[in-house]
């Protein structure tokens, strides 16, 4: 009876000890991975929020052109003289800095 009491004790420890290395990878996953993600995804969130008229920005699809109107959830985006769209504020790609070099050159 002792016997199996002991063996029983040894294979509950080793069931422990084969989590470490799950754990590590978790732990490595989570601070190669997802918190540079969720960083990024804040400072997304946080120059999709400050834009302003007059800013030049860039949308999810690649279209290039100076916001008009800001609303909560809705940019007006002047993509061609007279030529004005609305896109939802989340899915403006970036906010161009103002200065930038032309796109011709």
């Amino acid at each position: 009876m002792l016997d199996y009491l002991a063996a029983g004790g040894a294979s509950a420890g080793g069931g422990l000890i084969g989590f470490i290395p799950i754990i590590g990878m978790v732990l490595i996953f989570w601070f190669l991975i997802i918190r540079p993600q969720m960083k990024q995804q804040k400072a997304h969130r946080e120059k999709v929020s400050a834009v302003k008229r007059n800013d030049k920005v860039v949308t999810s699809s690649g279209i290039v052109g100076k916001v008009t109107k800001v609303d909560d959830e809705y940019a007006e985006v002047e993509i061609a003289q007279g030529v004005k769209v609305q896109v939802v504020k989340s899915m403006l790609g970036d906010v161009l800095q103002p200065g930038g070099k032309p796109a011709n050159d």
